[in-house]
C-alpha cells in the first residue's frame, strides 16, 4: 500500500465543529511539528479565522534541527503573517513566552469589549493542529497538569473542551485536523513519519525504506553512524536488520521489526535531531 489517506470520522466532525467555534473565540493558537514545520501546516487556516490573531507554535524543536528552526520560523511568520515561536515544552521559558503573547494579542479585542460596555472576561482561545504534533501536551503545560487526554498515536483528542488558564487566558482544545485527501504524498509520508497519520493508512515498510532515502540524503552521517553502517555500504530495512541480527526463519531479514524500530527511532530522536522539510522544496526562498 503506497498511497497514504488518512481521514476518521471524528476528524471530518472536528473539522466542521471548528468553524462553528470561530466565532467565539479571540485568538488562534496552531502547533505544527518543527521535524516538518511546512507539511504539518494546516494551510487552509487563514481562510477559516481571517481576522482572528493567530499564533503558531513549532512545536518539538528538541529533536528538530535548530540550524533549520529559525529559518522555518522566519518563513512561516512571513507567510502567515503572524507570529512564531519555536517551543520545547520541557522549557518553562517556553510556557510563560506563550502566555504572554496570547495576552497581547487578545488586549486590542479585550480593550473593544470593556469600550462596548460589555464585561471584561478571559481571552477565549484555540488551540488547532494536525494530529500528535503536541497540542493536548501544550495545554497541559500550561495548564500546570493533565486536564486534556495525551497520547502517541495521531487522533488521540476526540473531544472538544475548554480548559482554564488563568484569570486572563481560556483554551478550546479541538482534536487535531488533517486535509480530506493527501495530494501531497511527500508531505503525507512525513506526516506519517512524525506519527501525525493513522498507522492503519499506510504501510509501515514503505513509510520506514523513505525516511532512510531522505535521512541518507539529508543526514547520512548521523543516520550510518547510529544503524553502524559503512559509507561504501547501500543502506536499506534489509541492511539494518542484517547488521542488527534480526533474522526470521530461513535466513531471512526481518523487515517489519525492522521498519517498526526505525520509525521508532527517528520519532524519539534517537537516530538524532532532523528536519525533514526543506525550504527550497516548495520554492519558498
Amino acid at each position: 500500500m503506497n498511497h497514504i489517506h488518512w481521514y476518521p470520522g471524528h476528524i471530518a466532525k472536528a473539522q466542521k465543529q471548528l468553524k462553528e467555534k470561530l466565532n467565539l473565540v479571540d485568538v488562534i493558537i496552531e502547533v505544527v511539528d518543527a521535524r516538518i514545520p511546512y507539511s504539518s501546516s494546516y494551510k487552509t487556516t487563514s481562510k477559516l479565522c481571517p481576522n482572528k490573531p493567530r499564533l503558531i507554535l513549532m512545536n518539538k524543536s528538541d529533536v528538530s534541527d535548530e540550524n533549520y528552526n529559525k529559518i522555518w520560523a522566519k518563513i512561516l511568520s512571513k507567510i502567515n503573517n503572524t507570529e512564531v515561536l519555536i517551543t520545547n515544552l520541557s522549557n518553562k521559558k517556553d510556557i510563560k513566552t506563550i502566555t504572554d503573547k496570547v495576552i497581547r494579542l487578545s488586549n486590542p479585542i479585550m480593550q473593544k469589549r470593556v469600550e462596548k460596555g460589555l464585561l471584561a472576561r478571559p481571552a477565549r482561545t484555540m488551540v488547532i493542529g494536525m494530529p500528535n504534533v503536541g497540542k493536548s501536551s501544550t495545554i497541559n503545560r500550561l495548564v500546570g497538569k493533565a486536564k486534556t487526554k495525551t497520547g502517541a498515536k495521531a487522533g488521540v483528542t476526540r473531544q472538544q473542551q475548554w480548559v482554564r488558564i488563568n484569570d486572563k487566558i481560556e483554551l478550546l482544545d479541538t482534536p487535531g485536523i488533517i486535509p480530506t485527501t493527501q495530494d501531497d504524498q511527500n508531505q503525507a509520508l512525513r506526516l506519517a513519519c512524525v506519527n501525525s497519520i493513522g498507522d492503519n493508512a499506510y504501510d509501515s515498510i514503505y513509510v520506514a525504506e523513505n525516511l532512510i532515502k531522505i535521512l541518507d540524503k539529508l543526514y547520512p552521517k548521523e543516520l550510518r553512524t547510529y544503524f553502524d553502517i559503512n559509507f561504501d555500504d547501500k543502506i536499506n530495512l534489509e541492511t539494518i536488520a542484517l547488521k542488527r541480527n534480526w533474522i526470521l526463519k530461513g535466513e531471512k531479514a526481518d523487515i517489519t521489526r525492522t521498519a517498526n524500530v526505525t520509525l521508532s527511532c527517528f520519532r524519539e530522536g534517537k537516530i538524532g535531531k532532523f528536519t525533514l522539510d526543506r525550504p527550497e522544496e516548495y520554492e519558498l526562498i
